[in-house]
């Protein structure tokens, strides 16, 4: 996909189907996630493997991103301040061309991701304390939902889809996939 039809896509006002959250019993702690994309020929989407060591979350794949700090001016300010500290990519790098609806995880946050574009070139650097490595995924691979692979977990008397979206030698999963899913299916024809 190219920086033209992405833009025309995004920008496009029509209902989008949204993937279901976890229904929290009380609202959700406030963080923000930000979604990279690299202004490429063929655009690509920037993710990280979080590091071994961390209690939650450990060696997940996911997009830079964390949770609302009181010296935070927005949710918007939260997805850049994260994004540069995990990684190194300087918010004067990314123009945010908009959010996603809010997604509540299971871990009892509420999630505004963030899309925005990268222009090359740019130089990024991994804080080891958060980040074990950082990758690009080619955009069109990820946004193709014949890629997104459904599994079904049971909770209490509910049942979940939580979508796997394989890629190499890891699997993108979860929360990750569903801000995947939702921008697919908000770029969808």
């Amino acid at each position: 996909m190219n920086k033209q039809t992405f833009l025309q896509r995004f920008y496009h006002k029509q209902p989008v189907h949204r993937e279901r959250d976890f229904p929290l019993p009380k609202p959700g702690r406030p963080a923000a996630v930000l979604i990279p994309i690299v202004e490429r020929p063929r655009l690509s989407i920037i993710l990280t493997r979080r590091a071994a060591h961390l209690k939650h979350h450990a060696s997940q794949i996911s997009f830079p991103g964390g949770r609302f700090e009181a010296t935070d001016r927005n949710l918007q300010h939260t997805s850049l301040r994260e994004t540069e500290e995990e990684i190194g990519l300087s918010p004067s790098k990314v123009r945010v061309l908009g959010q996603l609806p809010p997604y509540r995880t299971i871990s009892g946050y509420q999630v505004v991701p963030f899309v925005g574009l990268v222009k090359p070139p740019f130089e990024l650097e991994k804080d080891p304390n958060e980040v074990e490595s950082i990758f690009e995924v080619p955009l069109e691979y990820v946004m193709d939902l014949t890629n997104h692979h459904p599994h079904w977990i049971e909770r209490g008397s509910d049942r979940h889809t939580v979508y796997f979206i394989p890629w190499k030698n890891t699997a993108i999963w979860g929360a990750t996939a569903a801000f995947i899913r939702n921008l697919a299916h908000h770029l969808a024809d």
